[in-house]
């Protein structure tokens, strides 16, 4: 559809800024409103007239001056309304020499370039984004819409680059399957970032070699896992153990005193009561099996803990899921019972808190390996006792000094964010997921090394595992997809024993490094750049 408004041209030369209309120089929801005020107040003012004419018989064709003024105002609204909605008959005959003009020629002049992937593909498009900006249009509902998912990014892209006056260039926008992530994985999306992914290993673990892919931009860090996964391979490999399985949810619930508060508490945590609530809480999937319910309770208000586990999916649907089907059945129980929310932080999700560190949430793993000495100084550089010592003063008494929960390692949350995100797993679980106690000791002449992880929260299906650079990566670790054999969730623990070998890899390259004073050295030759820090750039600051 070719709506076009008819724009006086500057004499000066200069570009004149975007208005709603020639009618008022104001914005176009702000126009709008006024002409359709003063159309059917109009409107209603003469049929009051004439109907009062009628019942005194006078003639309708006598008027006096108000409403000589609302006829001509009738006519004005009604002719802007009929122009707006893109019936310009009436302006057919005008002559042609008058410049008419698109909303494209308003745009101010931008200081960086457009690419070509960001132009709009047509009229409508155009008039899609004024709408937007407009705030005719909301814009998070361009893929309903239009029905076309790279379409309403390239539109948002436009609308949002001219709402800002920035410009976007450097973020992709073409290559990427924006259906994929519809209703999953991200709202209003406007393109995607580019983030390396390298690969760490092979990683000889459990007598398998695993090749680790780890999306990052710090530099060092996939070479430190590399040189730790060698270390390892060349020492026989090491070998893991998932300790518990179980994901988290804990709503908060109030009633109208302790004493009730108790009650439910007690009723909750009775063994008497647990099949019957567990059989509730499973009908949310095949795959939620409940484990357990544990309570803490303050003053009127509970907090009930269930745990259970949850196949291939990381599983906080599942679970949240299977807490809500069981608080409707505790509300025929308990009818004084208010629900306040489904989660109640005592998950704990996100956060660092010291229930997933005693508790555990997720995937607890213990992965072990010992070095042989000979290792120690030719591949790590470093000798045993140097790495015991910085292991008891650093990771153990410094995390201590600090008052650190969880943190009781080197750098656990590097390796977890980096395989985090090459496999689709949610980035901000890294907070609990890193949660890990790094142990180093001498055993003869060689090294041992273990890493306890309570809280690795993986999964091998749903999210962002379904898109197709991370389902690559998934692939690449022979963990893609749900488990195709007898126990459900197998993929999801075995990629969780993965991240914590690679974690032990990591922190023994790390803490060799420290110990050897390789650490700046090597940071100062491979993770600095002066690509930014030139003329130019410092101009630009």
């Amino acid at each position: 559809m070719d709506i076009r408004r008819r724009i006086p041209t500057k004499l000066d030369g200069e570009i004149s800024s975007s208005k709603a209309s020639d009618a008022l120089p104001l914005p176009l929801y702000i126009t709008n409103t006024v002409f359709l005020s003063l159309f059917f107040a109009t409107v209603y003012f003469l049929l009051s007239r004439w109907r009062e004419k009628i019942r005194n018989s006078t003639p309708l064709h006598v008027v006096d001056l108000s409403e000589i003024s609302a006829l001509i105002t009738f006519l004005a609204s009604f002719i802007y309304l009929l122009g707006f909605f893109g019936v310009d008959l009436l302006f057919r005959s005008s002559s042609d020499d008058e410049a008419w003009t698109t909303d494209d020629d308003l745009l101010p002049i931008k200081p960086n370039p457009i690419h070509e992937s960001d132009l709009l593909n047509s009229e409508e498009d155009e008039e899609i984004v004024k709408s937007i900006i407009d705030g005719i249009i909301p814009s998070y509902s361009l893929e309903t819409k239009l029905g076309d998912c790279k379409r309403a990014v390239t539109i948002r892209r436009e609308a949002i680059q001219r709402i800002t006056g920035k410009s976007l260039t450097g973020l992709p926008l073409n290559d990427f399957d924006y259906d994929s992530i519809l209703g999953q994985c991200c709202e209003m999306p406007i393109g995607y970032v580019q983030i390396p992914v390298g690969i760490a290993g092979p990683l000889l673990l459990d007598d398998v070699e695993y090749s680790i892919p780890m999306a990052t931009t710090e530099g060092c860090l996939v070479a430190s896992t590399n040189r730790g996964c060698k270390a390892i391979h060349m020492s026989g490999g090491a070998f893991s153990v998932i300790v518990k399985d179980a994901m988290s949810r804990a709503p908060v619930v109030r009633f109208p005193s302790a004493r009730r508060a108790s009650l439910a508490m007690f009723y909750l945590e009775d063994h008497e009561n647990f099949e019957r609530l567990s059989l509730i809480f499973n009908k949310s999937s095949r795959f939620a099996k409940l484990q357990s319910i544990k309570c803490t309770i303050a003053g009127k208000n509970l907090y009930p803990r269930f745990s259970c586990s949850t196949g291939d999916a990381m599983g906080m649907n599942m679970v949240s899921k299977g807490v809500q089907n069981v608080l409707e059945f505790i509300k025929t129980e308990f009818p004084d019972m208010d629900v306040i929310g489904i989660s109640g932080n005592y998950c704990s999700d996100k956060k660092a808190s010291a229930v997933n560190w005693i508790e555990g949430r997720g995937k607890h793993v213990v992965c072990e390996a010992t070095i042989k000495g000979e290792i120690v100084k030719k591949v790590l550089k470093t000798s045993v006792q140097a790495l015991v010592e910085l292991n008891v003063l650093k990771n153990l008494t410094g995390s201590a000094m600090a008052g650190s929960l969880g943190g009781f390692n080197a750098h656990a949350s590097n390796i977890v964010s980096a395989v985090f995100i090459a496999t689709g797993q949610d980035p901000a679980q890294n907070v609990e997921s890193s949660h890990c106690i790094t142990m180093i000791e001498a055993d003869g002449e060689n090294l041992h090394i273990s890493v306890s992880m309570p809280c690795i929260e993986v999964g091998t299906v749903g999210g962002g595992t379904q898109l197709a650079s991370q389902a690559a990566c998934l692939n690449l670790l022979g963990v893609k997809g749900s488990s195709n054999n007898e126990e459900p969730g197998s993929n999801a623990r075995l990629l969780a024993r993965i991240v914590a070998g690679s974690v032990l890899a990591g922190e023994l390259s790390l803490m060799s490094a420290i110990a050897a004073g390789q650490l700046v050295k090597s940071h100062m030759k491979y993770n600095r750049s002066s690509r930014d820090i030139g003329p130019s750039s410092q101009i630009n600051r």
